[in-house]
């Protein structure tokens, strides 16, 4: 189980992971978390049990800061022993999801408190991603900045380009954008960049595909790298969720709702849980499925209310007859975005194709 786990995190590039080998030296001693961070050169430390009684099996584990000596992350997890392989699987996705998302808002929260001389690259590729979280004007545009101040100091730092791309899709797809050529000329730019720079990281492949997907729509191409991006890493919530809106973009729906689904069992608490949420939400309704639209775009609200989630409720609710409700959200997409039209919406990215979404957003009463 512990090699299944090691080999699970090594597929994150941005995590450096100790071999077994090394590890298992301090196996059954009782040792100090902060002589085994300093002995492995590690700022964090995974360590665990199993036990196992009348054909059940307990398996307790716990993430601590070798530095400080806090705790990161506990988890516990029991299951049946039954199928000995199903059950180090099973353990292994839970206990990395839970890992990958928890250590980056730790870093994150980390590159927040040092003095703005002392970041590196990839402490500013950390508060870029902090500000691209909430999806407002101000923090895409402070994102980009940031991004752009660690590609200077690191120009072949793959991931930052794709997170920048991603930013300048965003100024386009919500209508931030004062020249939409220009940003959609950047976002293009940067995801190709990203990929010609590193090509083998699954969270670089991922936005780098979904930003092609909206910004140029050459879908065979997109899915080709956001297949490779899941195969690389099956346990990326990033990868995951960049595959579904690729899919989405192709009008693929069944495919885009799998890769939600997927995305959202292996991230459960991630800060971006609303992405997927509302990709369900377009891939039901382009699936007839509307009660099942409203159940996602509700819980994307929950986790962040922004205007896809929307305009995800008023088009569910009027293919639902339910012209109230369909009306109350399009209002709210009008209130925070004054300016919408579909067809302009439509010109912005690859939503063209969506017809139903489209269709049931003219019923909601926006204007054409």
């Amino acid at each position: 189980m512990v090699e299944e786990i090691i080999t699970a995190l090594s597929r994150f590039k941005s995590l450096f992971v100790i071999a077994r080998n090394s590890s298992f030296t301090f196996k059954g001693r009782a040792v100090d978390i902060k002589e085994v961070g300093r002995r492995l050169g590690v700022r964090y430390v995974l360590e665990g049990s199993v036990r196992k009684a009348s054909g059940k099996v307990r398996i307790t584990g716990q993430l601590v800061d070798a530095v400080t000596g806090a705790h990161i992350w506990v988890d516990r997890f029991e299951r049946d022993l039954t199928d000995i392989f199903g059950l180090q699987d099973e353990v292994t996705v839970a206990v990395v999801s839970a890992i990958h998302p928890k250590l980056l808002q730790t870093e994150i929260a980390e590159a927040a408190r040092r003095r703005p001389k002392n970041l590196t690259a990839y402490d500013l590729y950390l508060r870029a991603a902090q500000h691209y979280y909430p999806m407002t004007r101000e923090g895409v545009a402070e994102a980009i900045s940031l991004a752009r101040r660690a590609l200077e100091l690191d120009p072949r730092f793959g991931v930052v380009a794709a997170l920048a791309g991603l930013c300048h899709m965003n100024n386009v797809l919500f209508g931030y954008a004062d020249d939409p050529n220009f940003e959609r000329e950047e976002a293009i730019r940067l995801s190709r960049y990203a990929l010609s720079v590193d090509d083998d990281d699954p969270d670089t492949l991922a936005m780098a595909a979904a930003t092609s997907a909206f910004m140029v729509g050459d879908s065979e191409r997109e899915i080709e790298i956001a297949e490779r991006a899941v195969k690389l890493n099956p346990n990326s919530h990033q990868a995951w969720n960049g595959r579904g809106w690729v899919y989405t973009i192709a009008v693929q729906p069944e495919e885009a709702l799998r890769s939600f689904e997927r995305a959202v069992r292996l991230s459960p608490v991630d800060p971006l849980l609303y992405r997927p949420f509302t990709g369900m939400g377009v891939a039901l309704i382009e699936l007839r499925r509307f009660d099942e639209a409203v159940v996602a775009g509700k819980k994307a609200l929950r986790q962040h209310p922004y205007s896809s989630a929307y305009r995800c409720l008023a088009a569910a609710f009027a293919h639902l007859g339910r012209d109230a409700e369909a009306r109350e959200w399009a209002a709210h997409v009008l209130k925070v975005d004054p300016a919408f039209t579909i067809s302009a919406w439509i010109a912005r990215g690859g939503q063209s194709r969506w017809k139903l979404y489209t269709e049931g957003l003219r019923k909601a009463g926006l204007p054409e």
